[in-house]
């Protein structure tokens, strides 16, 4: 799929200005993520500089009364650190105490796992492992009874509830993304800088199953929920699209950026969305697989995530002290 519309019209834009709000945040913010859980998609979490906030985001879709969204500032969690990615645990209810809301990277290379009851009560526990930076952390994707994080030191590090070291896999170069699916319990895929994507049984504790990006740099990749047999990259200035009940080599790719991309994430409300953020300028777009037609696209001062509602196709920027959302056509 070409992500720019073939014209004649040499004056005609190659890019959508994305339509959608955003709100206000204190001080930079680097990072936003929504609640993956259907039960908790009003709640999402940004970071920065040594502290991580929550907050609560309802849209006119959940609520006819609300003119496009409505947010509230629920509460911050100060960690010491500045954060590099941040996981909600699937298994949250708004109705009682959170236990392990999130875990976050930090800068000096550990774990904070945030507990609050919302009303007060918060803990932050430390924990340490890893011997290089971590580039992602992920709750599986059911009951959150398992994380996972991978990092610069070529480990992916499995850990228990209580946040005790389980296992860990070798990796052939450093862990830049780490992803289970609720659609396939007891598997876990580990993406490389190297351009190497794996699968691994969770049971046996071994790979099964390996993605070849035919070289480049892969520095972010997403395994779909809507369509758990697609798995997508960025590798270079290219997006690159896996069926991996087909081959262990791209099926489709396409340029998303003139200079490298730096992250991919599927939409969880369609199969066929997804959302790359790359230079130059921190330009983030948003494709469609089943559409030939111009990409939205921002260009955003200060950006290192994307993030999709749980059901709504609406994605989530951080950009300097803002919190910029993108609205999508299904």
């Amino acid at each position: 799929m070409p992500p720019f519309q073939v014209s004649a019209i040499m004056e005609k834009p190659t890019t959508r200005r994305a339509v959608g709000g955003s709100f206000e945040t204190q001080g930079t913010v680097d990072l936003a993520e929504f609640s993956p859980s259907e039960n908790s998609s009003s709640l999402i979490a940004y970071g920065g500089n040594l502290r991580v906030s929550l907050g609560s985001c309802v849209f006119k879709e959940e609520d006819r009364d609300i003119p496009t969204f409505n947010y509230q500032h629920i509460r911050d969690f100060h960690l010491g650190a500045k954060v590099r990615s941040i996981a909600w645990n699937p298994a949250l209810f708004l109705d009682r105490v959170f236990k392990h809301l999130l875990c976050v990277a930090g800068d000096d290379n550990k774990l904070r796992v945030c507990s609050s009851d919302l009303r007060g009560a918060d803990t932050i526990k430390v924990v340490s492992g890893h011997k290089g930076f971590i580039n992602d952390v992920s709750f599986e994707s059911t009951e959150g009874s398992v994380v996972a994080s991978v990092g610069d030191d070529c480990r992916c590090r499995l850990w228990s509830e209580e946040f005790s070291q389980q296992t860990e896999f070798t990796l052939q170069s450093p862990g830049m993304s780490v992803s289970f699916n609720p659609l396939e319990p007891n598997k876990l895929m580990v993406a490389e800088k190297g351009g190497k994507i794996r699968f691994y049984d969770m049971i046996a504790e071994k790979p099964f199953m390996s993605l070849e990006t035919g070289g480049g740099s892969l520095l972010s990749a997403d395994w779909s929920r809507c369509n758990p047999s697609r798995v997508g990259a960025v590798v270079g200035g290219e997006w690159m699209i896996w069926d991996i009940t087909r081959s262990s080599y791209p099926q489709d790719k396409d340029q998303a950026h003139p200079q490298i991309g730096r992250v991919f994430r599927w939409s969880k409300a369609s199969p066929d969305l997804f959302a790359t953020l790359g230079g130059p300028q921190h330009q983030a777009k948003i494709f469609h697989l089943g559409h030939h037609q111009i990409p939205i696209c921002e260009t955003l001062p200060v950006t290192g995530s994307l993030s999709w509602h749980a059901f709504l196709p609406i994605c989530a920027v951080a950009m300097d002290t803002q919190v910029k959302l993108m609205f999508a056509e299904t």
